[in-house]
């Protein structure tokens, strides 16, 4: 199954709409906004309350936020604990602007109206 296959059976319809594509960029460039503001250490907030915000209005959204909470989430987790043993510091920044880079990979992916899997999927927010 193609990708514009798999959007538009989250959504069911053909394609996501110019909204749903700006606000699934949104979800994956919001966490570099979050992690610019807290030193990586809150990039999720911004996909959650993309996820909050629009997650009801459309599936095709909802899917990217999910998508981008989960990983911000596991980078977080990284750079938490590389930044708590101080020795790691220096893994920590180049997780960070890994996740950064994946997220604008991503964003980009969005606004094309294409879905995007991130290289480490875990599924924490359903």
């Amino acid at each position: 199954m193609d990708v514009q296959q798999q959007a538009g059976f989250i959504t069911g319809s053909p394609a996501p709409t110019a909204d749903e594509k700006t606000w699934g960029m949104l979800a994956h460039l919001s966490a570099l906004v979050a992690a610019l503001l807290s030193a990586t250490a809150l990039s999720f907030v911004g996909p959650l309350l993309v996820l909050i915000l629009k997650g009801k209005d459309s599936a095709w959204v909802a899917q990217h936020a999910k998508r981008a909470l989960n990983f911000q989430i596991l980078i977080c987790a990284v750079v938490w604990a590389c930044g708590a043993t101080c020795v790691l510091l220096p893994v920590a920044i180049v997780v960070g602007l890994v996740g950064a880079l994946f997220s604008i990979l991503a964003g980009l992916k969005a606004n094309e109206g294409q879905m995007y899997r991130y290289p480490i999927d875990l599924q924490i927010v359903k």
